[in-house]
Formats: C-alpha cells, structure tokens, sequence
C-alpha cells in the first residue's frame, strides 16, 4: 500500500508585529481583555502579498526535504484570502518556484483548508496520481478585517507554512481523517464584501463586515472537533493515550483547552501558539506543526492528532504518523524583502485604502 510521509516543512511569519496594546490605541480594547478571552497577546500583519509568504515557506520546506522543485508533481494551496482568484494562488507559486511539471490547484474550506489539502494531496498520492506534493496554508486575512470591530480585529493574523508529502510504502503520514461541514450554520461565521454577491449593491468589494457569532462559532467549534478527534481514533483503534502530540487550529485558547478535555488528552500533550500569532485560519496548524518540530515536542515515529474549524461551517480532524526524521536536510536562503513599517502603520494603510481613517 502506498502512503504520503511528510517528508519537508517550513514557514514564514511577518515581522510587523501587532501586540494588544497597539490595539488599544485605536480600539476601546486592553490587553487584560483580549487575552483573559482568547488568551491572544500578538498577531504578525504582513507586508508582502500571500506569494512572498508562500514562496519563503515553500523553497524552506522543499529544502528541508531535500527535493528539487522542478521534480514536484503537485501543488495545493490552502487558503481563502487569496491574491487574486484568476488565475489561482498555485499557478502563481509554480511559476515563481520554477515548478513547470506541478499541476496546481487551490482549496478554500477557511480555517480548514490546509488540513483539506492534506487530505487531497494524499488521496492523489495514494492512488498513484502523483507521487509527491507541495502543500501550503496561508493567509493574509487582515487585509480583509474590520479593523473598527473589535470582536475579530483582535484575533486575527498573517502567516504561511508548508509541507513536502512524497509516497512511501511505509505506514507513514496522513493515517486517518474525519472532513465534515455544519451548513445549517454557516450564517454564524460571515465575511460580507468577500465575493461577487456583493458587486453592485452598494458595498465596495473587500470592504468588509464580519459576522461573527462568537458563543455559537465557540460551542460548534468544541463539539464538532472533539467529535472528529475521537472518529479518527476509534477508526485506527486508538486511544488518546496512544497520542504523542495534538496540533489544533489555533483560534481561541479556550476552544483548544475545550477540545483537549473532551478528547482526553492533558494540555501538556497539545501545541499552542495561538499566544503569539492569533487566528492564522489555515495557516495555523502547519506553522504549529513546523514549530512544534523545531521545538522538539514530535518525536521520530509519534502520532499526531490535527483537528480544525472554520467558516462553512467546515470541521476535520486528522491522525498522522510521523516518520523517522525530525531534522531539516537543508535549508534555503530564501528570505521576505524587508518591512519599513510598523505594525500599526500596516494598518492604516490597509484601512486608508477602504477610505476610513483611524
């Protein structure tokens, strides 16, 4: 049987760093407020399109694979705040990575969408399609924020990540996932001004206005990953014991905390850094997943527990075996141009361009 092992990662975070206090200069907001939530305390705003980001995340994970671009088969980008959505997000990072024979595609599922793509990249690996592939979650969503509207300025940030996925007859990678959407709520979780529907009546498009129905988005958010988490362990019949590390979707430390008590796993064995990059939708569980490596919290051949949420209402959870080697082969050079800009003035130039001032 052939498997996807996660074989490359990298990632590449902003360095316009946004702390609770930079909110308080222009929000009716404090530090004590946002973190005793959401347990928040900076998120990265970028200033460079999704393309830099993904690019950097991508040449550090093909390095860290030891893999040639021009020998990918597959690029998947996860990510629902696209540079542009014609032509895609991945044709414009194979061209930029030299990856001619790639076929490249982008799935939008929201907070979701690289745990997605992992599952479709390792479909078509698995069914002989392809025998490697590129896997990206990014986002740079505070372009599309409300930055007057405190309950979402608050939680949201910028950043990128990646993963290399190459078959292998080893039982390694993605093992087991559970994909699933709550549509009958999906009017919970709204950007207004993300899309055509709102071309002529009376909204600038990318001018937004964010649902976002807090207590409800928290409570389907707790139930439907926990659910996920234990359909995945009883499917390999496994138990939370039996897992090493759970690397959530980094929205909200007191749905993290929710999920790991339902799944019956203690918070020593779950990754969080939801502290220092807030809500990166689908960038988040692979920049967790890049930095728990670098931490040295995933062992060679540990379990690894992946759940997620995100607007649709999509939810997921994925079960991965980790492989033998938990160190880079190489490394890239490639780097972000350099910020002139703070955090704050990032901001308001974002809202400038909407014609509202700060």
């Amino acid at each position: 049987m052939t498997y996807a092992a996660i074989t490359g990662w990298g990632k590449c975070l902003p360095p316009a760093v946004l702390t609770n206090a930079d909110l308080a200069t222009f929000l009716d907001t404090n530090d004590e407020w946002i973190t005793s939530r959401t347990g928040i305390r900076e998120r990265r705003i970028s200033h460079v399109p999704l393309d830099e980001l993904a690019y950097v995340s991508s040449m550090r994970a093909l390095a860290a694979a030891g893999l040639d671009p021009a020998d990918l088969d597959l690029i998947v980008v996860g990510c629902c705040s696209y540079d542009d959505q014609v032509p895609n997000q991945a044709s414009g990072l194979q061209a930029r990575l030299g990856a001619r024979k790639a076929a490249s595609m982008d799935v939008n599922t929201a907070c979701t969408s690289f745990l997605y793509s992992l599952s479709t990249a390792t479909a078509l690996i698995r069914t002989g399609v392809v025998r490697n592939a590129l896997v990206i979650g990014g986002e740079i969503i505070t372009a599309y924020l409300d930055w007057q509207n405190r309950g979402v300025a608050v939680l949201f940030g910028d950043g990128c990540a990646a993963v290399v996925l190459e078959a292998t007859d080893r039982e390694e990678g993605l093992l087991a996932e559970k994909l699933g959407c709550d549509s009958d709520a999906r009017d919970t979780l709204v950007v207004e001004g993300m899309g055509c529907r709102y071309a002529n009546r009376g909204r600038i498009l990318g001018q937004t206005n964010w649902i976002f129905q807090g207590p409800e988005i928290f409570r389907r958010a707790v139930l439907s990953m926990s659910g996920a988490c234990a359909d995945v362990l009883a499917s390999r019949h496994i138990t939370a014991d039996d897992v090493d590390l759970v690397i959530p979707h980094q929205a909200n430390l007191r749905i993290i905390e929710a999920v790991a008590k339902r799944a019956g796993v203690p918070m020593e064995r779950v990754f969080v850094n939801v502290q220092r990059y807030g809500n990166m939708s689908a960038a988040t569980v692979p920049v967790a997943l890049v930095e728990a490596l670098e931490e040295g919290r995933v062992p060679p051949n540990s379990t690894l527990l992946m759940p997620a949420f995100g607007a649709g209402l999509t939810w997921c959870a994925h079960l991965v075996r980790w492989g033998e080697r938990v160190t880079p082969k190489g490394t890239s050079d490639a780097e972000l141009p350099p910020c002139d800009k703070t955090a704050v003035e990032l901001v308001r130039g974002f809202m400038r361009g909407k014609g509202i001032e700060l």
